[in-house]
């Protein structure tokens, strides 16, 4: 659908999770029909299209991992599985009529913003045919996500392997794995999925390299039944307050992951170390309780993976990867073990490059983060410099206990304020202002500090060690109460005069009635000041009309 240049333009760049709920937001919330979503793969659903190896899932409820506009009464399970979550996703591109939008197989190079015409100027790539073009957009939101490449550890050897190795997040579902031996590289979410999976068949030998432990929760395998599912699509609010129960449920765990409620991370990490000890066989016992406080690295929710281990055909081995050579690899220690498939269940890289960008005078978001000493934004959404600019899950957005649809959501509904004003055409452009987003992520950085997240390396870090520029230090309905309405003054707004005068006569109106009430009700009560509230009255009118003149 091509875009009419003669209205502001709003372009997303990805069609995945983000990308729809945005495009779903300008539809419902502004009516705005003007938008593009540039996707360069041939189909939606981003990570949820992509990540398919067996077990893939949520490890957050469906019922909390979907929108609160459109929830689903016919999740089969508790936690969802891949396949299932894409097709929620492709539902609603069908209901709400998105595919006209989205342009496919069309990579973003490169963004730069021009002062001029209030409007970033975008360079395409058609990734089939290898052609380029300019376009521009009055609005730029970038919904490309976080796991845009996957992680590989640095270990020598990778190329010299002969055998078959392949990333988690690049499942070949051309290998059978029948009657191999497979290493599998990594102890995180997608190799605790992953695992019980491949090793129903016997004739599969996994074995699985670790390096540092994790803590795990029980799992909630729970399958809904049919009368559960109808009550959910037929009886009024109980689907509503259920989701409200389950998110409810999850953030108040947050609690466990802070630092001076020592009392509650202890008896964490008592009851999640006896599970451990339930589950897992005595002889893995004191390689698989971590030795730092609970929330410290991502919680895993246990998918049957402990239990896995007590198969003859599942070995952990805790030496981690050394080098990986022709036939296998060899541990740190210098165990050579030998195996015919490597599958890498590393996770991503969170720092890798993204978009070129550039904003006010040519500052790179590149040069904007080295200056800081790594990703910040304000409320995680927005950048100094870069007006009219607005990532989803952003830095310090990453939840490690709830859903990141429901801060995506909690973006989408700021987004779609900040940017109602340049879509009337009542402002140029809004700018987050430098001290503003300082401000912010001082406080952000600090709440860090008296968290459980500064005492573990993590990939919530730079380097595993250094800043933490993932994750949000709080419970996600704090972040939804931070993001309910912009405070405006915390930007810098452009060609908005019109959208100001607005603003404050809005502002004076209801200061005016409010006085109205209040001057009636002492007349009413006092007749023999009447006289006396009329002048008030006019001058509080002649005062208005003044500032709006």
């Amino acid at each position: 659908m091509p875009l009419n240049e003669d209205q502001p333009r709003v372009a997303i760049i990805g069609a995945g999770l983000a990308g729809i709920a945005t495009a779903i937001a300008l539809k419902r919330q502004l009516g705005f029909e003007n938008f593009v979503i540039y996707e360069q793969a041939g189909d939606i659903g981003g990570t949820w299209r992509d990540t398919t190896y067996p077990g893939c899932g949520s490890d957050v409820s469906g019922h909390w991992y979907s929108l609160s506009t459109d929830l689903n009464p016919n999740w089969t399970t508790f936690h969802v599985r891949q396949p299932e979550i894409l097709a929620y996703w492709k539902s609603l591109v069908e209901k709400y009529a998105l595919l006209p939008h989205i342009t496919f197989n069309t990579r973003v190079q490169s963004g730069e913003w021009d002062a001029s015409s209030h409007a970033y100027m975008l360079i395409l790539k058609d990734v089939k045919s290898g052609e380029e073009r300019v376009e521009r957009a009055e609005v730029l939101v970038s919904a490309l996500g976080a796991f845009l490449k996957p992680r590989y550890p640095y270990v020598k050897g990778r190329e010299t392997f002969e055998g078959v190795s392949f990333h988690t997040a690049q499942w070949r579902h051309d290998v059978d794995l029948k009657g191999k031996r497979v290493g599998v590289i990594g102890n995180g979410c997608s190799a605790a999925q992953l695992i019980p999976q491949i090793a129903k068949d016997p004739s599969v030998e996994v074995i699985n390299i670790c390096r540092t432990p994790s803590w795990f929760v029980p799992g909630g395998h729970y399958v809904y039944p049919k009368w559960i599912k109808w009550t959910f699509a037929n009886v009024p609010f109980v689907l509503r307050q259920y989701r409200n129960f389950v998110a409810a449920r999850y953030d108040i765990g947050y609690l466990v992951f802070r630092a001076n409620l020592k009392w509650l991370s202890n008896l964490a990490r008592k009851r999640l170390a006896s599970y451990l000890k339930y589950k897992a066989p005595q002889k893995y016992w004191d390689k698989l309780v971590p030795d730092y406080p609970v929330g410290c690295k991502r919680v895993i929710v246990d998918p049957g993976y402990l239990k896995s281990m007590n198969q003859p055909n599942v070995t952990l081995n805790f030496d981690g990867t050394g080098e990986i050579v022709s036939d296998g690899l060899v541990t740190t220690k210098g165990e050579k073990i030998p195996v015919d498939v490597i599958i890498y269940a590393t996770g991503y890289d969170l720092l890798a490059a993204g978009i070129p960008m550039k904003g006010v005078g040519g500052v790179t978001l590149t040069e904007h983060f080295e200056k800081l000493g790594g990703p910040e934004a304000y409320l995680g959404t927005t950048f100094p410099n870069f007006p009219n600019y607005f990532a989803l899950m952003g830095p310090n957005t990453h939840t490690g206990h709830a859903s990141i649809v429901f801060i995506e959501e909690s973006q989408i509904n700021y987004i779609m304020q900040m940017i109602q004003p340049v879509l009337a055409r009542k402002a140029k452009s809004f700018e987050v202002l430098p001290s503003a987003s300082a401000k912010y992520n001082a406080k952000i950085q600090k709440t860090l500090a008296s968290s459980v997240f500064t005492s573990c390396r993590s990939w919530y870090k730079m380097d595993g060690t250094g800043k933490n520029f993932a994750i949000l230090p709080g419970p996600v309905f704090l972040y939804w109460w931070w993001m309910r309405r912009p405070v405006w003054n915390h930007y810098r707004a452009v060609g908005a005069k019109q959208w100001q005068k607005e603003r404050l006569l809005s502002k004076l109106v209801r200061i005016a009635v409010g006085a109205g009430v209040a001057a009636l009700g002492v007349a009413v009560a006092r007749p023999e000041s009447r006289g006396v509230i009329l002048g008030l009255v006019s001058e509080l009118k002649a005062f208005v009309v003044k500032v709006l003149a």
